[in-house]
């Protein structure tokens, strides 16, 4: 059946049983190819039904679309003109794992980060209106997406904004209700017919109409239905937003989620229609641990094992052992994260201090400065945040954190690029954010050990601290037996050279230690510092390194402009160091999706690519001398 589709409009002439056959081929279509590419299982296997019901009801691209976060948005590319491409899902030069307009022109908003579809819609909408158009704008959003702040600022908002906008929740049990009983699907069928509808659009025109009769008719008739719908359906908070509610639907009954659209495309008013899914539909594994597949690296169908074999420790957990050791010694130790306890190591803190773990939901903003209430309670706050989610932060870490210099430990998981997960979740902004913060010390390991130190020593101190680390293994043992003091803005020397100084940050020191032994055969003695703290920068040792050196590089899993390289270039400039200076780093590009390896070759972050460049520096400083010299 999915052959026969090349577009929505294929859709249009299929009978339900055969739009359910379709729901099961776009369901192992998207097993199979997350098994090879890895990716977003969980929550494409839970919104096939409601995706086919979208695309037979609504005519994107002139309708418009808009997918919360867009990772399950699987078959939606399959069904509008991606399904030879699906197979190179995530891979460099691919289909995106998330929506991207320049990808298509189905995909009319992108989105990689939770809590933008509304305001989005709403965008769309309004502008609509303005300009006299007729599409519809739907915006597909998640459960937990509604706890976000931008989410409920775009609520307050909708009735200011427009008057038709579509908002769909795909409610699938990790957040807004309890499961959905028989009772509620009952009422959910009933409100989602069209022959209710159209009754309960003629009953409220007619008490309308009773301008002149009883008032007290129509406030009974008014009181019955709010109170039976606050007892059932929940739906008075949305109503008071401007939004009829309808729902919960079935999410996965296709006739139930046609008539509901219908209703929605109908509507000349805002309108929301809570669907009920599950998540990982149609895979066993993925049903019983929805949280374990949401993300996916390649692994067998037939038992879910990954095909990479057992893992090597990982920052994350090292992380999280190393804030249990913490916690266990130092009552006054709490832990936070947004809605990303596995992701970020805290699984095992939350269940051996559960009244000392927070999680805030979908909510980063929030995160930050509850925890600076924390802190200026007399608390030690860990916060853990992935880095491109931390970009929402900016203000909180400023104004609530640095400013009140607050001991908050904001520690960014997956700083640097992520790979397959591409630009949206690529964490390379950070350093440029909050590197000039006053008040704030910035700190990166280079090994998993060191992590656990770092925390140890941001604990000591009585200023607010960001330890920043990439995603997946790290060198050493995820553990440590005791923690040891990091001497404050201190480097550490990995070895000794004169005529050249590579300074790097964590998870790029092996990189610089292969470039210094590719300039080592060329005869070139090539020094390595790990860094250590980007603020304080260690300006003492690079005083020293710098009254010898001829060059200075740094290398960072970060934007180069205004990074950790710019700090060192700055600092240089101040010592009026007359040398040639190199930073290595991302440029101020959005940086596609693929594997780490193939990006770092493609934009010059290999021992080849930075030896060559520092030879080449060298070289001019030296025909540079030597033409001064021979002038008379």
């Amino acid at each position: 059946m999915l052959e026969r589709i090349n577009g929505p409009d294929d859709l249009a002439g299929l009978t339900l049983e055969e739009l359910g056959t379709l729901a099961g081929e776009l369901r192992t279509t998207i097993i199979e190819t997350v098994s090879r590419t890895g990716g977003h299982l969980a929550a494409n296997l839970g919104v096939v039904e409601l995706t086919i019901a979208l695309l037979r009801t609504f005519h994107p691209p002139e309708d418009k679309i808009i997918w919360d976060v867009s990772h399950q948005a699987y078959a939606y590319k399959l069904l509008t003109g991606r399904r030879d491409r699906f197979g190179t899902l995530r891979q460099y030069g691919g289909l995106s794992g998330f929506l991207a307009p320049r990808e298509s022109p189905y995909d009319c908003f992108g989105a990689g980060h939770s809590g933008t579809a509304l305001s989005a819609a709403l965008g769309f909408a309004a502008a609509r209106d303005r300009l006299g158009g007729r599409e519809h704008v739907v915006a597909v959003i998640g459960d937990g997406a509604l706890g976000c702040g931008l989410s409920l600022e775009a609520l307050n908002n909708v009735e200011g904004a427009t008057s038709r906008l579509i908002v769909i929740v795909n409610d699938n049990e990790m957040s807004i209700s309890e499961n959905v009983g028989s009772l509620a699907r009952q009422l959910g069928e009933l409100l989602a017919s069209p022959r209710y509808n159209d009754w309960k659009r003629k009953l409220e025109a007619w008490v309308g109409r009773l301008s002149g009769g009883p008032s007290w008719l129509r406030r009974m008739y008014f009181k019955i239905e709010e109170a039976l719908k606050g007892l059932f359906l929940h739906s008075i908070m949305f109503e008071e937003f401007g939004l009829r509610y309808v729902g919960p639907i079935d999410g996965h009954d296709i006739k139930a989620l046609l008539s509901a659209f219908d209703i929605a495309r109908r509507a000349e008013q805002p309108i929301l229609i809570h669907v009920a899914t599950q998540k990982g539909r149609g895979y066993p594994l993925a049903e019983a641990y929805p949280e374990q597949w949401h993300g996916a690296a390649p692994f067998d169908v037939a038992t879910g094992a990954a095909l990479s074999g057992p893992g090597a420790p990982t920052y994350s957990q090292a992380f999280g052992n190393a804030v249990e050791m913490l916690a266990a010694r130092d009552e006054r130790v709490v832990a936070i994260t947004a809605a990303m306890p596995a992701g970020t190591g805290l699984t095992g803190f939350a269940q051996r201090f559960p009244n000392r773990f927070f999680d805030v939901g979908i909510s980063e903003e929030h995160a930050v400065v509850f925890a600076a209430g924390l802190a200026a309670r007399g608390l030690r706050p860990f916060v853990a945040i992935y880095s491109t989610f931390a970009q929402r932060v900016v203000d909180g870490i400023i104004h609530d954190v640095c400013l009140q210099n607050l001991p908050v430990v904001l520690c960014l998981d997956r700083a640097g690029i992520v790979g397959d997960d591409g630009p949206t979740h690529h964490g390379v902004f950070d350093l440029a954010l909050f590197r000039t913060t006053p008040n704030l010390t910035i700190m990166q390991p280079r090994s998993l050990e060191e992590l656990a130190h770092m925390m140890f020593t941001a604990l000591q101190w009585e200023r607010p601290v960001i330890i920043r680390y990439p995603r997946g293994v790290g060198p050493g043992l995820p553990a440590v037996e005791e923690f040891l003091e990091v001497p404050y803005g201190e480097a550490e020397t990995m070895r000794e050279g004169w005529q050249a100084q590579i300074w790097a940050l964590g998870d790029m020191i092996p990189l610089a230690l292969a470039a210094a032994d590719r300039l080592a055969e060329e005869g070139i003695s090539v020094g390595v510092v790990n860094a250590r703290f980007v603020r304080p920068l260690d300006r003492k040792r690079l005083a020293a390194d710098a009254r010898y050196a001829r060059v200075f590089a740094t290398i960072e899993n970060g934007v180069a402009a205004g990074g950790f390289g710019s700090a060192v270039e700055e600092a240089l400039v101040e010592m009026r160091f007359q040398g040639a200076m190199r930073r290595f780093g991302w440029p101020e590009q959005f940086i596609p999706h693929g594997a780490n390896e193939l990006l770092m070759e493609r934009y010059g972050l290999t021992p080849d690519a930075i030896a060559a460049e520092l030879a080449k520096a060298l070289k001019r400083l030296e025909q540079q001398e030597a033409a001064r010299s021979s002038q008379p």
